[in-house]
């Protein structure tokens, strides 16, 4: 059993977890196996984990996988998996995996740590690859398959359904790991569309507009106008501009994200603004 595992070697190297570093470790094993039948992982393919830990994940993974890399940060837990394990297809990378450039890989298999969920998905997204399964925070993943006029729907929905498919499969509770986080978690798997049908949006224009969801889209623009690089007196100029844009009246939350494209399109065909936005 995993966790009779863990504190083994909680014990062997005087290891005491924190979880305000996203040291949170998964140790119900049933969970640790759905995660790698979901990613179907074939015997040619590269495979990516960010933060293996103890290696519990990282094992089973090269069971199935050509090979893979694990990026970790902390040293201490590099040595450990390099006394533990004797994997041959496995290469531990020493870093940050928010600043390194990751080496080319077919699919993701990872329990991220959750304070870096933002961020390192908007990496993954940055590369070419034919599936993820992720396990976030529940609050987290459900904003990332949130669709528009829910609570839920955000900046994360629309950059993420942008660029893929995506799906939650799995809520894990507090108790599946160790020490127990405050919140539960769940298992997503997202794949990239093809790239015929990704909608590549300007990230700033999404931000300016769910800087202020509730609001109809022509006030939370104007609203956010420093987001244009705009000063004071070319906005004075130029804000009747955004009362003509596409759905002006409709509430931010409510905008898919082809309406959002559309806002876009028509700030950068506006002679004025195309020069300012952050296309």
């Amino acid at each position: 059993m995993l966790k009779n595992k863990l504190f083994s070697l909680f014990s062997k190297y005087g290891i005491k977890p924190n979880s305000n570093l996203g040291q949170n470790f998964l140790i119900v094993d049933d969970v640790i196996q759905r995660e790698v039948e979901r990613a179907d992982i074939k015997e040619n393919e590269v495979v990516l984990e960010i933060g293996p830990g103890l290696g519990f994940l990282t094992d089973e993974l090269s069971k199935k996988a050509k090979r893979v890399y694990a990026i970790e940060k902390d040293k201490f837990f590099i040595e450990i998996l390099k006394r533990e394990y004797s994997w041959q297809n496995v290469k531990i990378i020493h870093g940050d995996a928010l600043k390194i450039e990751f080496p080319e890989f077919d699919k993701i298999v990872s329990n991220l740590p959750y304070q870096i969920s933002s961020p390192i998905t908007f990496k993954f997204l940055k590369y070419d690859f034919k599936r993820a399964v992720l396990i976030y925070q529940k609050e987290f993943a459900e904003r990332m398959i949130a669709k528009p006029g829910t609570k839920n729907y955000s900046r994360l929905s629309i950059m993420v359904q942008a660029k893929a498919n995506v799906e939650l499969v799995e809520i894990i509770g507090k108790g599946a790991f160790y020490p127990k986080p405050k919140v539960d978690s769940a298992v997503i798997v997202m794949e990239p569309k093809p790239k015929n049908e990704q909608i590549i949006l300007n990230e700033n224009l999404v931000k300016a507009l769910f800087q202020h969801k509730r609001k109809i889209a022509s006030k939370a623009l104007k609203e956010s106008y420093h987001m244009f690089d705009l000063t004071k007196e070319e906005f004075k100029k130029v804000k009747e501009i955004f009362d003509e844009i596409p759905y002006a009246q409709k509430r931010v939350f409510k905008l898919s994200i082809e309406e959002i494209k559309e806002i876009e399109e028509f700030l950068r065909n506006n002679s004025i603004l195309t020069l300012k936005i952050k296309i």
